[in-house]
């Protein structure tokens, strides 16, 4: 059958060409007829295409796609509420600063408030949470020398900007008929494969010159909080060697497990609930990197401790929750630490440093021992095992609520992979997609994916699991059943609403059987009934390869028990410490 030669189709086949100029290479596809001509065009150009039946999967599988490369895959939806199922990805991606470019497909304008089906004003869905955006009608009716502009502008928008990276949206009108060929209407780009249009800023690494930094910082004691950091570790751990600082690590930032003279304290978060402890350690500066931890404990710290405080990010953003920076600096973290270094800044007093050490080993020996009391399996026990499987190269991706809160607190000090979450709006949802989008994105370049979450967060996003079986991904599923919301048995509802109202509102047992589930999915299960067995069912599954799910289940009161005791047992190893 001979297809039409329409400008649609050439325009489709224009949008496409300037990505992979720009060295695009994947596209995620939700099923839909009015997205007939941009889906036809990404399977014709060989990207990558990755078809999901849900465009909320689609979102967040696009988001872990570019978490773990760096480049936009492009979602392709068609029109109405498709479009408004990508609303909690692009969120996501926007505070998180992911690069995202959704392509809504719409009703041409003639078909707009006349009531014809599918069709929403789907201009304002991302009000405030995008980069860029272009909204033009109907396709056809650009004229072709707007389109590789068009293009190419998606890709620099969703890489770089005034803030940062992000999602960008085109919503095109696409009229009948929706399938055709492009023909020679698709107009010339630029020689050698070069895209229509390219960003270029200041010198990557360039030094800032910032008026009394080096000075505030010079001969007194101070800590640097690294939170989830983009850049390099490598300068964040050399300036708190020469300074004589101790680095509060959390897991984002890969400062931990990582061969260094620098003081890395991970369990903080344990030491600063010992108040004694809290109070002698506590600085005159604080440099404050990256995304905040998720300690609450370490949060209200800072914003009581008397410190002159530093709080860099690379895009200017005002990374302040307690609002006590004296100082705002836009930088990125490793830009910051080397123009500390260069400027020549004096060390802390001597002991400085090992007194944070003392107290990171004690804490350390503490949880050790308290978790080798534990035959079972514990919550704390499976941070620490999973953070202890998985070797450098590999990528641990964590959930909100419970699981990046053990992964901070208790997760080996040693850990080498890479850590990923979604920490811009810090919701449970879409995690499983985002776990088999980023395998999907480093497939190839990195080693197996983990995935740390528990059973709410798993079940939220069932829907990912849709075929997942099938995709060429490797991605290992760690779930902790507690049979509901573990998290709330720490919030204050716990004690101030009754038993039963809470389990109801807040506890949510689900009685699920999630390892059916899986079956149902054709994805292998590994149940690990004692802690010893944890790390080794881990490492059985990346090797292996493929989709899988290894389920531990625990119980919600038992783990406000492991937790007390576990704060009980650094209490007791700090209080020996002068």
């Amino acid at each position: 059958m001979t297809l039409p030669v329409t400008s649609q189709a050439a325009f489709a086949a224009t949008l496409v060409d300037e990505w992979v100029r720009a060295g695009l290479t994947d596209a995620v596809v939700a099923p839909g007829s009015r997205s007939t001509p941009l889906a036809l065009a990404v399977d014709e150009a060989g990207l990558r295409v990755h078809v999901h039946l849900d465009e909320r999967s689609a979102g967040f599988y696009a988001l872990g796609m570019a978490m773990a490369s760096g480049r936009p895959a492009p979602v392709v939806v068609t029109s109405g509420t498709a479009a408004a199922e990508l609303v909690p990805a692009v969120v996501e991606a926007h505070h998180s600063r992911v690069p995202m470019i959704l392509c809504t497909a719409d009703r041409p304008p003639e078909l707009h408030h006349v009531g014809a089906p599918q069709t929403i004003e789907q201009g304002q869905l991302y009000h405030g949470l995008l980069r860029w955006q272009a909204d033009p009608g109907a396709a056809g009716d650009l004229p072709p020398a707007a389109w590789r502009s068009i293009a190419a502008r998606s890709v620099v928008a969703s890489l770089s900007g005034p803030n940062g990276p992000g999602p960008v949206h085109l919503n095109l009108g696409w009229r009948d008929p929706l399938v055709g060929a492009a023909g020679e209407l698709v107009p010339a780009g630029r020689s050698d494969d070069r895209p229509w249009h390219r960003r270029a800023g200041s010198p990557a690494g360039a030094l800032v010159d910032v008026p009394g930094l080096v000075a505030l910082v010079s001969g007194r004691p101070g800590v640097i909080v690294a939170g989830t950091v983009g850049s390099d570790p490598g300068p964040i751990l050399e300036v708190a060697r020469v300074l004589g600082w101790p680095v509060l690590a959390a897991p984002g930032s890969r400062c931990r497990g990582r061969s260094s003279d620098a003081v890395v304290v991970s369990a903080f978060d344990a030491i600063l609930r010992h108040a004694p402890t809290a109070a002698r350690l506590a600085p005159e500066v604080v440099v404050r990197l990256g995304t905040p931890p998720a300690s609450k404990v370490l949060a209200q710290w800072l914003a009581q401790i008397e410190a002159d405080q530093v709080v860099a990010d690379p895009h200017g953003a005002w990374v302040d929750p307690e609002r006590t920076a004296a100082l705002v600096v836009s930088a990125e973290a490793e830009v910051l630490c080397r123009s500390i270094l260069a400027g020549g800044a004096a060390a802390a007093p001597p002991g400085w440093a090992p007194a944070w050490h003392a107290a990171e080993r004690a804490a350390q020996q503490a949880i050790d021992a308290a978790l080798a009391r534990h035959r079972e399996i514990t919550e704390p026990g499976v941070a620490r095992a999973v953070t202890a499987a998985l070797p450098a190269g590999d990528t641990l991706v964590v959930a909100s609520s419970m699981p990046i809160r053990d992964v901070e607190w208790f997760g080996a000090p040693s850990m080498a992979a890479r850590v990923l979450a979604n920490r811009g709006a810090n919701g449970i949802d879409g995690m499983v997609s985002t776990a088999l989008g980023v395998a999907a994105g480093a497939s190839g370049g990195a080693g197996p994916v983990v995935a740390l979450l528990g059973d709410l967060a798993f079940l939220h996003d069932g829907g990912g699991l849709l075929g997942a079986s099938r995709r060429d991904v490797s991605c290992t599923f760690v779930v902790v059943d507690n049979d509901g919301g573990g998290i709330f048995g720490f919030l204050p509802q716990a004690t101030q609403v009754p038993a039963e109202r809470f389990e109801r509102l807040f506890g949510t047992p689900h009685g699920v059987d999630i390892a059916a589930l899986a079956a149902v999915h054709g994805i292998p299960v590994t149940l690990v009934a004692v802690a010893e067995e944890v790390g080794p069912a881990v490492a059985a599954a990346t090797d292996a390869g493929g989709v899988r799910l290894v389920l531990v289940r625990t119980n919600r009161e038992m783990n406000l028990s492991v937790h007390a005791e576990l704060g009980d047992a650094v209490e007791h190893g700090l209080s020996g410490l002068a």
